[in-house]
């Protein structure tokens, strides 16, 4: 059986007890044996007296030797009886266990019984263990955390991406339609501006007027009104407008206005007619014949 601090414990109290009764007994008996010792006798007075003056009988009785008494010897004291040992208590009978004991008991109790400090130490060290434990757990758990925070922020990434995806390829789509749109309005405008050059180059060869000077005519102002316009990066090459012209004979203009047909967006629109005001006075000498105070010129955008 394994000694534990307890039963030492227990052991160095129990003799304790004893040498303090031992003691205890033999203080006791001495104390009895002085206080059973007679008292001495009371102090006697005496007087001297000459031995003539005794009478003849207390003469005789002096000469007399008294027979000695007796004397009794004091009983010897009992001795104290001893205490009892005392009785090692009986560990109480350990229940039955089911599964059989794999530790040897004879190495179990061939080891030393430990000290209070190295009992001490070894909590110190069991304790130390656990809060080593408790922080490595602590630390798995935080990295568990971080793994499932980093994860939700890669699959957070990977939707935000592929939305990113979808509005590209959305926002291109509608810009390929709209592209698709506008250079079918600029091919529309083009041949409705066609149409009309045709239509005014026909009315012209009726009323007698020279179609070659009214061609040169409107490639000279379509030369001017160029050198004065930067076309917006909305309007692309090639794409006409019809621009309704009012002019003073000289050249000199009153008033331009973008009518139908005419491909070009609000700034583009905007920037041809300040072109036209720009290269004011238009081209006239030369081109008397052909000169009309209310012009439309089919205009076709070009790089200068």
């Amino acid at each position: 059986m394994k000694e534990t601090p307890a039963d030492t414990a227990q052991a160095f109290v129990l003799a304790l007890v004893l040498h303090l009764a031992l003691f205890a007994v033999l203080f006791i008996g001495l104390w009895w044996t002085r206080s059973a010792t007679p008292a001495a006798a009371g102090a006697i007075s005496a007087e001297l007296m000459d031995a003539s003056q005794l009478s003849s009988a207390m003469r005789r009785t002096l000469q007399r030797q008294p027979e000695p008494l007796p004397v009794e010897e004091p009983e010897p004291e009992p001795l104290p009886e001893p205490l009892p040992e005392p009785v090692e208590q009986q560990p109480k009978p350990q229940d039955f266990i089911p599964v059989p004991d794999e530790v040897s008991q004879d190495a179990v109790t061939e080891q030393p019984t430990p000290t209070p400090a190295e009992e001490k130490k070894l909590q110190e060290a069991k304790r130390r263990q656990e809060q080593v434990d408790l922080t490595e757990q602590a630390r798995q758990e935080a990295v568990q955390r971080n793994m499932r925070m980093v994860e939700q922020d890669i699959q957070r990434q990977k939707q935000l991406e592929d939305i990113r995806r979808r509005k590209a390829a959305a926002a291109r789509e509608a810009a390929l339609a709209e592209q698709r749109l506008a250079q079918l309005a600029n091919a529309r405008a083009s041949n409705a501006a066609e149409a009309a050059a045709q239509n005014d180059a026909t009315a012209s060869g009726a009323n007698g007027v020279d179609d070659g000077l009214k061609a040169r005519y409107a490639a000279a102002l379509q030369a001017a009104i160029l050198a004065k316009w930067t076309r917006p990066d909305t309007v692309p090459i090639g794409a006409a407008c019809r621009l309704s012209i009012r002019q003073l004979p000289g050249g000199q203009v009153m008033g331009v206005e973008v009518s139908s047909p005419c491909s070009y967006d609000e700034q583009g629109r905007r920037s041809i007619e300040a072109a036209v005001l720009k290269a004011q006075p238009l081209p006239y000498a030369g081109f008397e014949s052909v000169f009309s105070r209310n012009l439309n010129l089919n205009f076709r955008a070009e790089d200068r």
